[in-house]
């Protein structure tokens, strides 16, 4: 299934049906007179968050919602049928935004959470309505309330607990697969990933969800590579779990430019928990793995973990940091030397 997190969608509620003009009149029966039935309402349109959708896919192929119109009133005093509703079904974290693109209309975070979009029109008043004690026989009847017709965005924001955040290459993929039964593409150049990837980490009993998205590099917030189209993705974590390639000769560098993207991106992002880790040390000697976690160090101002998502290193105590984090509680990252 191919991932898809922006869609247009033209959306339109049914009409109400018009009301009825009509005149009771049988032979040998008395208290004839208007029996006009009112129109039925017109359909509304909602939007609903559902398990088990991880996609807009289905929005790129539909993407008009017209919900049907109610039946116009009858003779007899019938009133019309009221038109059905359309219910949009969209993956928990769907927010639903204005034409403009950045009115934001609700959040369905939660499952079975549901907004109503366009309301349907109102039936109009049969003639039965009108009648009174001076107008006996009225020969009028109101014409249905139209429906709304309204365009609008659905945004997709997954749903996770910690990110993985990087240059193309950090092993943010390998380091997923490493701990979860996620499967991402892996290789070994650069881009590999092209779309966000969740999986479900498990360490000491406890589980949370960890989301990867595509590398970023210098400029992407002017949209060079991928841009930041996918950091929206972390925006709802709650730590995002820095991977710097300890085998670049320019690991500073690397780290300072994941950090001036995410602070263009948003103040949210800028001022998230991060936890750094130095990965890939199974390449490297333990001279190198010391220069560079120190020099790493001094560029966060803070502790650094040392990992490798290939061979296994250190992944338990990244976890163990990362869910410390999620809990709201300060993470216990070794800062001491590093031993192989």
């Amino acid at each position: 299934m191919k991932f898809l997190d922006l869609a247009k969608v033209y959306i339109r509620s049914g009409g109400g049906g018009g009301g009825c003009v009509s005149f009771r009149r049988e032979k040998f029966v008395e208290f004839g007179g208007p029996d006009g039935g009112d129109g039925g309402n017109g359909g509304n349109v909602w939007a609903v968050a559902v398990e088990g959708l991880n996609t807009l896919i289905d929005y790129r192929y539909q993407q008009h919602f017209f919900a049907k119109s109610g039946q116009p009133g009858m003779g007899s005093q019938r009133t019309g049928k009221t038109g059905d509703d359309i219910i949009m079904k969209v993956p928990l974290g769907t927010e639903i935004l204005d034409e403009d693109e950045e009115t934001v209309i609700c959040d369905l975070v939660n499952a079975g959470d549901r907004v109503l979009l366009a309301r349907g029109g109102n039936g109009g008043w049969g003639n039965l309505q009108f009648k009174s004690s001076t107008n006996r026989a009225p020969a009028r009847a109101n014409a249905g309330q139209e429906g709304i017709e309204r365009t609008i965005w659905l945004r997709l924001k997954l749903i996770a607990d910690a990110g993985l955040v990087g240059l193309p290459n950090a092993g943010k993929s390998t380091f997923l697969a490493a701990v979860s039964n996620a499967r991402p593409k892996i290789a070994d150049y650069p881009f590999t990933t092209l779309v966000p990837n969740l999986g479900v980490v498990g360490i000491d009993g406890k589980e949370f969800v960890m989301a990867d998205i595509p590398g970023l590099i210098e400029g992407a917030s002017e949209g060079r590579g991928l841009g930041i189209q996918f950091l929206a993705h972390v925006e709802r974590c709650k730590v995002l779990l820095h991977l710097v390639d300890g085998t670049s000769s320019t690991i500073t560098k690397d780290y300072k430019t994941i950090v001036t993207e995410l602070e263009a991106y948003s103040d949210i992002l800028g001022d998230k928990s991060r936890i750094v880790a130095l990965n890939k040390v199974d390449a490297m000697d333990s001279k190198q793995i010391s220069d560079r976690k120190r020099a790493l160090e001094k560029a966060s101002g803070g502790p650094v973990l040392v990992i490798s998502g290939v061979a296994g290193m250190g992944l338990p105590e990244a976890l163990r940091a990362i869910y410390a984090a999620i809990l709201g509680e300060a993470p216990e990252v070794e800062a001491g030397p590093w031993q192989p």
